[in-house]
């Protein structure tokens, strides 16, 4: 390795090296993958000598951000893993409401920045979740349903593609790389930095958890079916159907039963969120409520712990375009007979800004999309019932999946996934997308990811 060791400023570790063990842990502990070398590059061009290194060996390349992909894309066995920590810096330029974004960055890092002028621009919402694969795949969170998917407020990003070139994109320069890099961008190269166009949110806003006890799951998500429908754009409302957890901010007598629970982010005027959580406080008696006033930025980290790294994780999810009673009584049905302690069923409020965009305006698509369903599983590692386990996610996603469109977010396939999956995922959009990547990379370096095969 010492030829690699000679063109990077930044470390090279190989299995042998003190340090490679952390730099191969994955959030899934499920999955377990082991590359030839782990190199951290200082810039574009160490990224260029990094690929060029692993393509005369023929070594797949993986991209490592936050290691937070539900089916561990970051790492391929026996290539070479390109981790991007040294590209970590936010810079914000609050007159043209833009952020510059380095790869290795956290949504935690971009929102601590951001909110800093009182603007953002749509993230995830588990904090500790990397950008680049968030952004690469599309991106959703609390405020997709008011300015889209997170790519539709992408401007440009800087990208080094299979060939060595480092390359400035946007809708204006290389166009067609631009259209792919926004939704399918981890097949298309190693990106550096991501220019997002932010807006006036926060730094105060209304929200938080309000849950009630599983037996009255269906009156409740009859109202979140009523809500949900015809709610405004600063409101985003999630519901979980989940076993309470020993926390401090679950009352005693609540831990370990099965709520209804819901979490909330209204991001208009504060001072109106009690209005617009009326319908859900009318149902009464909560198990907890804990919506009010508070940052952004918290509700942006607080379900953070419920996707704790190192847990085995196993997911299944649709992408639907409404709420059916046939849906939400399978939804009950399951989650009754759920073994999993840790295990959840829910459903992502999204609808609004997305369904305005044109089906072809980069490679996304699914603008028809208006809820996510999703089956989660999570248990530690060891557990006995795993397999269990596992066989409940599974039939769980076979039960949800005739209620779908057929597709599903890039970023919550997990490793069993087929690629006609992924084809599905990106449905009339796919042959132009397979077109530019036999363009951009006709050897197919960048396969550790949702795979379009050239």
């Amino acid at each position: 390795m010492t030829s690699m060791r000679d063109a990077l400023m930044g470390a090279v570790l190989t299995p042998a090296d003190a340090g490679f063990e952390e730099a191969t842990r994955l959030w899934n502990g499920r999955i377990r993958r082991r590359p030839a070398l782990v190199v951290t590059p200082a810039d574009g061009a160490e990224v260029a000598a990094a690929i060029a290194f692993a393509r005369e060996r023929g070594l797949a390349v993986s991209v490592r951000g936050g290691g937070h992909n539900i089916g561990g894309t970051a790492l391929a066995d026996g290539g070479l893993a390109i981790d991007m920590s040294g590209f970590r810096t936010v810079t914000v330029d609050p007159g043209e409401r833009t952020a510059t974004v380095g790869a290795g960055c956290r949504l935690a890092d971009v929102d601590r920045a951001t909110q800093a002028h009182g603007l953002a621009t749509p993230l995830g919402f588990v904090s500790r979740v990397g950008v680049a694969g968030l952004t690469l795949g599309g991106g959703l969170g609390v405020l997709t349903r008011r300015f889209g998917w997170t790519v539709d407020n992408l401007l440009a990003a800087e990208v080094v593609t299979a060939d060595g070139a480092v390359r400035r994109i946007s809708r204006d320069a290389e166009p067609d790389l631009f259209w792919a890099l926004r939704g399918a961008g981890a097949n298309l190269g190693v990106v550096t930095s991501f220019t997002y166009r932010l807006h006036r949110v926060g730094p105060a806003v209304y929200g938080g958890l309000i849950a009630w006890p599983f037996e009255r799951a269906a009156e409740v998500m009859d109202v979140y079916r009523t809500v949900t429908a015809d709610a405004p754009r600063e409101l985003a409302v999630w519901l979980s159907l989940l076993t309470a957890p020993p926390e401090p901010f679950v009352p005693p007598q609540w831990q370990g039963r099965k709520l209804c629970a819901m979490a909330v982010c209204y991001t208009g005027d504060p001072r109106d969120g009690d209005d617009a959580v009326a319908p859900l406080r009318a149902l009464g008696e909560p198990a907890l409520d804990l919506l009010a006033v508070t940052q952004y930025t918290d509700i942006q980290s607080y379900l953070d712990d419920t996707e704790p790294e190192g847990m085995h994780y196993d997911w299944r999810s649709e992408f639907l375009a409404g709420l059916t009673g046939e849906l939400l009584g399978t939804m009950r049905e399951l989650f009754a007979d759920c073994p999993a302690p840790m295990a959840d069923i829910g459903l992502l409020h999204l609808g609004g800004a997305l369904n305005e965009y044109a089906g072809d305006d980069g490679a996304v698509g699914n603008r028809d999309a208006r809820y996510v369903v999703g089956v989660k599983g999570m248990w530690p590692p060891g557990e006995p019932e795993e397999e269990r386990f596992r066989a409940w996610v599974g039939t769980g996603g076979d039960r949800i999946r005739p209620y779908g469109l057929g597709r599903t977010y890039i970023n919550f396939q997990g490793p069993d996934e087929s690629a006609a999956r992924v084809r599905a995922t990106y449905g009339a959009n796919y042959p132009r997308l397979l077109e530019i990547k036999r363009r951009y990379d006709p050897d197919n370096v960048f396969r550790s990811n949702r795979n379009i095969r050239p």
